[in-house]
């Protein structure tokens, strides 16, 4: 059995596409209030968004337990894995890494874990999994596939324009765009999450603007691959899929709607690109 991949449910991949990859996602909980609902299992993406769109109060989240990793690792090594690489969202924006490195130490004497920080969220986080999970099938050992997510996660991009910084404030993960408070009435906060962190990229007036900031973004960023389109539930997402394929050939992009664990700090209409620079 080759090396397993672990990640968790801020991939943004669907329990479909982990199963053929042969990936395990441990979820994190979202909270709306009194409520609390495991990401994957009580709640749908679309579910999300309707109670998000109901619900005066703004959801939160709260990272899975070193108990849940653990888990996840025993069943791997239950299962024959050799050895797992835990792949984590930026620890700059959640504990998640530090849950999953807590439970590594405790089966570490039962089967090699060493979790990585992938410094992304969402779609670039995905695509960093999608690879480590394709090179552990092919029978890479633990430290090449370390070297192939050190070696991507420098290579990330993400970007992304909100109809509102409501949700991130209440989340706790403005960070650089701090900023931003106060001062924004219609204008669209533009946001650039590459290292791991939310810092303030710029602001265009107009939900229009903001797309054409995107496309720009991406034209300035040179040969890429594995572009991805982020969104929240967004509306005109076709209209930035149409407006990059003089760039990108249609068939080549992926459009992933954001899961809860994103659209809970990225409130509802977030649109944005991850991709990788060559």
């Amino acid at each position: 059995m080759p090396v397993r991949i672990v990640t968790d449910s801020a991939c943004d991949i669907s329990l479909d596409e982990a199963a053929e990859l042969n990936i395990k996602i441990v979820p994190l909980s979202i909270r709306f209030g009194e409520d609390e609902y495991t990401d994957l299992a009580d709640i749908s993406v679309s579910e999300f968004y309707q109670k998000m769109a109901e619900n005066e109060l703004l959801p939160s989240t709260a990272a899975p337990s070193p108990g849940a990793f653990e888990n996840a690792f025993r069943k791997c090594y239950e299962e024959g894995a050799t050895g797992v690489v835990c792949i984590n969202l930026s620890i700059a924006l959640s504990a998640t890494g530090q849950a999953a490195q807590l439970a590594a130490d405790g089966v570490n004497d039962l089967v090699p874990v060493t979790c990585v920080d992938s410094m992304s969220i969402t779609g670039g986080l995905g695509t960093i999994v999608r690879e480590a999970a394709q090179a552990a099938s092919n029978g890479a050992e633990i430290e090449q596939i370390i070297q192939i997510v050190e070696d991507m996660r420098l290579r990330t991009r993400i970007i992304a324009t909100l109809d509102t910084l409501d949700n991130l404030k209440k989340g706790g993960r403005i960070g650089g765009a701090a900023a931003m408070l106060g001062t924004l009435v219609q204008i669209k906060p533009c946001l650039d999450l590459s290292n791991g962190e939310v810092v303030e990229a710029g602001r265009q007036r107009t939900r229009k603007k903001a797309r054409n900031w995107l496309r720009e973004e991406l034209s300035k960023a040179g040969d890429v691959e594995a572009v991805t389109i982020i969104h929240g539930d967004a509306p005109d997402v076709e209209e930035l899929l149409e407006s990059l394929t003089d760039l990108i050939p249609k068939e080549k992009i992926r459009v992933t709607q954001l899961g809860a664990v994103i659209g809970t700090h990225g409130g509802p209409r977030v649109l944005g690109l991850t991709f990788l620079v060559k």
